[in-house]
């Protein structure tokens, strides 16, 4: 694990969890970030992991001012939920994926300063996402660490997550890894639920009409015997 700066000072330090800044350039950056932070959550809950995005990673103990705001990072083996801002030393555990998405306003941050930083804290995975295409020509690079420095990801997997990623419509696509089933969005959630509401419906309405059927026939036969029984037959012979 990587080693967090110790403390320069015994007096009680102020770190904000807040720079006034935007969360994103455009809308399609904004949405890549919170489509992201949404589904990753939903894919996580239930485990001792969460899921953070814009928030500021606060580094080393006592200098607030090292501090850098990852667009979403996912950490695991802490309690769920989210927080106003995350301190390494206090939760214990470093990132172990990092997502940026960027733009070329950001490029040189994203891929100097940035990608030094992760490196040297030890994130394990650092995921470039250029949802325009604007400077990452394959829209998605990503960077995993082997013995202390980062690789390019060539097989399109984070380990970490277990989980495929690839471009889709300016967005991440993940899909599982142990049933290839992909983690849907809010707004395919929102058809899938649907299209489930409405199979549930067309099944009970065909449920109806069977009973009504076996009802109506069951009236036929009893109508039949009925007749039967008016001419002096015995239906039962």
């Amino acid at each position: 694990m990587a080693t967090v700066l110790p403390a320069t000072q015994s007096i009680e330090v102020f770190y904000p969890s807040s720079d006034g800044e935007p969360l994103a350039e455009t809308y399609i950056h904004l949405y890549a970030i919170l489509i992201t932070l949404e589904v990753l959550k939903q894919y996580l809950e239930g485990r001792q992991a969460t899921v953070l995005a814009d928030q500021f990673l606060y580094y080393a103990q006592g200098l607030p001012k090292l501090r850098v705001a990852p667009d979403v990072m996912v950490i695991f083996d802490v309690a769920p939920g989210g927080r106003d801002n995350y301190k390494i030393w206090e939760e214990g555990q470093v990132p172990a994926v990092i997502f940026e998405v960027t733009s070329p306003g950001t490029k040189e941050q994203d891929q100097g300063f940035k990608k030094t930083l992760y490196e040297q804290l030890e994130v394990q995975e650092y995921w470039l996402f250029d949802p325009r295409g604007e400077w990452i020509e394959e829209q998605l690079r990503g960077f995993r660490l082997h013995r202390g420095q980062y690789e390019p990801i060539t097989d399109g997997r984070s380990e970490p997550l277990q989980l495929r990623l690839q471009v889709e419509d300016q967005l991440i696509a993940f899909y599982r890894e142990d049933n290839g089933e992909k983690l849907l969005i809010p707004g395919e959630l929102k058809q899938a639920l649907q299209a489930e509401q409405q199979a549930r419906q067309q099944a009970e309405a065909q449920a109806q009409q069977e009973r009504q059927r076996a009802e109506q026939a069951e009236l036929q036969v009893r109508q039949l015997q009925q007749r039967l029984r008016s001419l002096g037959i015995d239906p039962e012979t």
